[in-house]
């Protein structure tokens, strides 16, 4: 490949104690919690809104935020459900559908309040870093370029892309680097909803798929209808079809990926109307701008979570949150086998069942002032497939905005984790003893 030298001089816009790249779940957490410690923090966004897959990539739903016994997304996880759904609403629900609207301005407002800075349409490019230690991030703003310099980076990217330019290891996908499908979320009307199904753990969308597959209806024979959410009247939210082969990290293959599913969307519309109860006036309205991108990269910090200690329920000493999300891996192709995780997801977790996350998790290896919160922390692939979902960023980027203040005299790895599970117990976190 042909290349050109590119060099220049940019100015410092911008210095904090904690820089955080990504204005999603986890980024919101960290950023809100970060804050109101007193620690000055900047953002860097790049969409022109917070909320990350749930506004950009119009996500309809939250998975769980409980135990079914216990709030586990506590402090800013809490805050976001309360004010999004009211402090008196039954919290151990499974799903919770998403008004994506209401959700951007409480995202707003907690930002604001907070008195963190912030910058939408602004991209990372590229980390300045010596021996492990990060000197700057460059960022690109709507035309110019420029640098901002902090003490304590955060990677609340998804894709981990800060951590890799700063020389964190990392892995992507299974063993044959394959992963999880992108979906391109849509917005539907005209749905009565008294007539269609709706019963969780059946996938009633799916039913009439396989005589749909007969009929000719689909390009692509895709098992798997994750479906519709119920949002407002006859409105719905569609977590609709499987876009396969995507990498989220890389340009072309985003580009190749969105084409085809705006291409096959109608196929699904025509699914709905013609083969299930109350679909029969529905169409689609719109659809997000951005691909949902369920995994990329996940960072290797000092301990990988793994299926084991989710099956177990393990409990760390330097725990920074609990979850129960099941494990929940798309399959990579049309016609993979079902898995063990399959049925496992079905079945689901247990209730008042939870396994924790140690803050070891947070911190990438070959780095000394980073950390990671959000899709991309220390896992396995089985156990990302829990850890990725909304509700549990909100408890990693609690822990590393608490954290990046509290390591403002000390270095990441020498803060005490009974200092760091303190500081969270006062800010609502879950941690028993």
């Amino acid at each position: 490949m042909e290349t050109i030298t590119f060099m220049r001089e940019i100015p410092i816009k911008k210095q904090a104690d904690v820089f955080i790249a990504g204005g999603g779940p986890a980024g919101i957490a960290a950023a809100v919690t970060a804050a109101r410690m007193g620690a000055q923090v900047f953002l860097a966004e790049k969409g022109q809104c917070f909320g990350g897959a749930a506004a950009l990539a119009c996500v309809p739903a939250f998975m769980r935020f409980s135990d079914g016994e216990h709030f586990l997304a506590g402090g800013i996880g809490r805050e976001v459900f309360d004010a999004l759904y009211g402090p008196d609403t039954d919290y151990t629900s499974v799903e919770y559908p998403v008004n994506a609207e209401k959700l951007k301005l409480i995202y707003d407002k907690m930002i604001m309040e907070s008195g963190c800075r912030f910058l939408f349409d602004t991209q990372l490019l590229d980390v300045q870093v010596q021996d492990g230690h990060i000197q700057s991030v460059i960022l690109k703003g709507h035309e110019d370029l420029f640098a901002v310099t902090a003490r304590i980076y955060i990677d609340c990217t998804g894709d981990g892309t800060l951590a890799v330019k700063a020389g964190a290891s990392w892995e992507k996908g299974d063993g044959e680097g394959r992963m999880m499908p992108a979906t391109l979320c849509t917005l539907w009307n005209g749905i009565d909803w008294d007539r269609a199904v709706v019963e969780l753990g059946k996938d009633p969308d799916a039913r009439m798929l396989e005589q749909a597959f007969r009929d000719g209806v689909f390009t692509v024979k895709d098992p798997s209808l994750p479906g519709m959410w119920k949002l407002q009247g006859p409105v719905g939210g569609g977590n609709i079809g499987h876009v396969f082969g995507v990498d989220g990290t890389e340009e072309e293959s985003l580009t190749k990926g969105i084409l085809d599913a705006r291409r096959r969307m109608p196929e699904y519309e025509y699914y709905y109307r013609n083969y299930l109860e109350g679909y029969e006036k529905s169409g689609i309205v719109s659809s997000a701008s951005v691909l949902g991108i369920r995994e990329t990269r996940r960072i290797l910090g000092e301990y990988v979570l793994s299926e084991a200690d989710y099956e177990k329920h393990a409990s760390f000493p330097d725990e920074i949150g609990r979850y129960c999300y099941p494990i929940d891996l798309h399959a990579v192709t049309p016609d993979a086998e079902k898995t063990q995780y399959d049925e496992a997801y079905q079945k689901g977790y247990g209730k008042g069942n939870s396994y924790g996350i140690p803050y070891r998790c947070l911190l990438p290896q070959n780095t000394d002032n980073l950390l990671v919160a959000g899709r991309c922390i220390s896992t396995t692939r089985e156990m990302n497939g829990s850890t990725r979902v909304m509700p549990c960023c909100f408890i990693t980027g609690m822990a590393a905005g608490t954290a990046g203040a509290l390591a403002q005299d000390c270095s990441l790895r020498e803060l005490s984790a009974e200092v760091l599970r303190n500081a969270l117990r006062e800010q609502g976190a879950y941690l028993p003893e």
